[in-house]
C-alpha cells in the first residue's frame, strides 16, 4: 500500500480521535460491498462504529483492512460472500450500507440489468435487509438505474424494500454538489424502518454545499488559477445557428469550454480533429471537414457516420483527386473501406486521438467521472486564454498539445476526487489503484447524505 508521511500523520490523529470517541459511538453499522471504504471514512468521521464488512475482490479487501483493521476493532467480522450471507450476529443494527455493483445498469454495462449476474446482487441485498431488518439503510448506484429503460427494474427494488417493512426514498445526487470537482451522478435509495416512519417524514437529502472546488485546488503540477470573470461570447459565434443538445449543466453557452474534446466525428468550438495535430495542407483539410459534415447524412448510407466514395465526394470537393484522400490514408487520417468508401481512421466519438479523449484546463470546475474502466481524460499543465474561438483553440494545440503540456490523474489525484483523506493508504498497483477509486462512493456525499439522516433523531428512540 502506498501512504507519504504526512498521511502517516494524519491517520495517527484519526487514530487518537478514535480512541477518546470509541466508548461514546453514536452508531453502528455494516458496510456491505465495502470496496476499500468509501462509505466507512465519513460514517467514522460521524461517530459510526463498523461491525462488519462484506467484499470478495481479494485486492479491494487488502486496502480495506490495511486502512481500517488492526486498530481497536477486534470485534468486527469479515462477512465475505454477500450471497452467502444470512442473519448477521449482531442485534438492533442500526444503519446498513452499501455501493450495491452497478455495472449491469450503466450504459457500458450494456443495461442488462437483472439479466446479468451483478444485477442480481440486487436482490441479495434485498434479502440481507430482510433477515437483519436495520433501523435504516443507503445504498448507491449507478444513474442508468433511473433510465426509464430500467424503470421496471427500480420498481421492483422500491417495491420489494417497501415490501420488508421499510419507507423508501430515492434521488440523483452529484459529487459536485458537495465540494468535489468531479461531474459524478449516482442515485441513493434510503430507507427507514416503518417503526420509523416519523422520522422518515422529516427526513430530506441534503443540499448542495456552498464551497466548491476547481480541479486546479486538488490536481498537483498545474498552474494554480485565480477565479476571473469570464470573457462572454454570443452562442451563436461559439456554437453557429444551432446549439447542441446534450451539453451539461458545466458548459455555460455564452463561454468558452474548460476542456478540448480529442474527436474526428464532431466539430464543436473545443474540438481538435486530427488534422489539426497533423501536419496538413489547407486543401487537406477542406477534404476532412467535407467528410465531417457529411458522413451522417442519409443519402450516404443507414449507418450514424458512412464512408463516402470518391464518387460522391467527388461531387462535394471541386476537381478532387483520388491522391489526394491517398494522401490521407498514408497520414492515418482517413482508411479505405473496401466497396464502400472512406472514413476516418478515428471513427468512434469516445476512443478519441492517440489515447487522449479529453483534456481538462486546470480552471475547470470538473473532471470526468471516474469508472472502474479508467480514463482517457487528461489535464493540462497550464491555462489557456483567447479573445476568439480560433485564438482559443490555436493557444491550445500550439502551448499544451504540441509541448505535451498534460498529464493524466495520478492514484493520489484520483482519491482526491472522490474526497478521500490524505491518510488512505491506496493499492501499490497505480492503474489498479485508480479502478478502485473508480468504485468507489463519493466520501462527501454520503457524509452529506448520512448527516441529514442522522439530524432526523431516529437514534435517539
Amino acid at each position: 500500500m502506498k501512504k507519504d508521511s504526512r498521511g502517516c500523520i494524519d491517520k495517527i490523529k484519526t487514530y487518537i480521535k478514535a480512541v477518546e470517541s470509541d466508548t461514546q459511538s453514536k452508531f453502528t453499522f455494516v458496510d456491505l460491498f465495502a470496496g476499500i471504504g468509501g462509505f466507512r471514512i465519513p460514517l467514522e468521521e460521524l461517530g459510526g462504529k463498523c461491525l462488519g464488512f462484506s467484499e470478495i475482490d481479494k485486492p479491494a479487501t487488502e486496502v480495506y483492512k490495511s486502512n481500517f483493521f488492526g486498530f481497536n476493532n477486534d470485534e468486527e467480522l469479515e462477512l465475505g460472500d454477500i450471497t452467502k450471507l444470512g442473519k448477521l450476529p449482531f442485534d438492533n443494527l442500526d444503519l446498513l450500507v452499501g455501493g450495491v455493483p452497478c455495472q449491469a445498469w450503466s450504459v457500458a454495462g450494456k443495461m442488462r440489468g437483472f439479466d446479468d449476474p451483478r444485477g442480481k446482487l440486487w436482490l441479495d441485498t434485498i434479502r440481507v435487509v430482510s433477515l437483519n431488518k436495520p433501523k435504516a439503510f443507503i445504498f448507491e448506484n449507478v444513474k442508468g438505474l433511473i433510465d426509464p429503460r430500467n424503470k421496471s427494474s427500480l420498481n421492483l427494488i422500491i417495491d420489494s424494500l417497501e415490501r420488508e417493512g421499510y419507507k423508501v426514498k430515492f434521488k440523483l445526487l452529484n459529487s459536485y454538489d458537495f465540494g468535489l470537482p468531479q461531474n459524478r451522478d449516482r442515485i441513493f435509495i434510503v430507507g427507514f424502518r416503518n417503526d420509523f416512519k416519523d422520522n422518515f417524514v422529516k427526513f430530506d437529502f441534503p443540499e448542495p454545499t456552498k464551497e466548491k472546488l476547481l480541479l486546479n485546488d486538488i490536481i498537483d503540477g498545474v498552474q494554480k488559477y485565480k477565479t476571473k470573470t469570464k470573457k462572454q461570447f454570443d452562442p451563436s459565434e461559439l456554437f453557429g445557428e444551432k446549439i447542441p443538445v446534450g451539453r451539461n449543466r458545466f458548459q455555460n453557452n455564452n463561454h468558452l469550454n474548460d476542456f478540448f474534446v480529442f474527436c474526428d466525428t464532431r466539430n464543436g468550438h473545443t474540438t481538435i480533429h486530427s488534422w489539426d495535430i497533423i501536419k496538413t495542407t489547407e486543401r487537406e483539410k477542406e477534404v476532412c471537414l467535407t467528410i465531417l459534415k457529411n458522413r451522417r447524412k442519409k443519402i450516404y448510407g443507414p449507418l450514424d457516420g458512412n464512408p463516402l466514395s470518391f464518387e460522391s465526394l467527388g461531387k462535394l470537393i471541386h476537381n478532387l483527386k483520388e491522391s489526394e484522400l491517398s494522401k490521407l490514408v498514408n497520414k492515418k487520417i482517413l482508411r479505405y473501406v473496401a466497396d464502400l468508401g472512406y472514413e476516418f481512421v478515428n471513427s468512434k466519438n469516445s476512443a478519441g486521438i492517440n489515447g487522449i479523449y479529453r483534456i481538462y484546463l486546470p480552471h475547470s470546475k470538473i473532471f470526468s467521472t471516474l469508472t472502474a474502466t479508467g480514463t482517457k481524460d487528461m489535464i493540462a499543465l497550464e491555462d489557456v486564454e483567447g479573445n476568439n474561438v480560433k485564438e482559443y483553440k490555436e493557444n491550445f494545440i500550439n502551448n499544451i498539445v504540441k509541448r505535451k503540456f498534460y498529464k493524466t490523474i495520478s492514484p493520489k489525484e484520483a482519491g482526491k476526487l472522490q474526497g478521500f483523506p490524505n491518510w488512505f493508504a491506496f493499492h501499490k498497483d497505480e492503474n489498479l489503484a485508480k479502478k478502485q477509486f473508480g468504485n468507489a462512493v463519493s466520501t462527501s456525499v454520503i457524509k452529506n447524505l448520512a448527516t441529514s439522516l442522522l439530524k432526523t433523531g431516529f437514534l435517539n428512540i
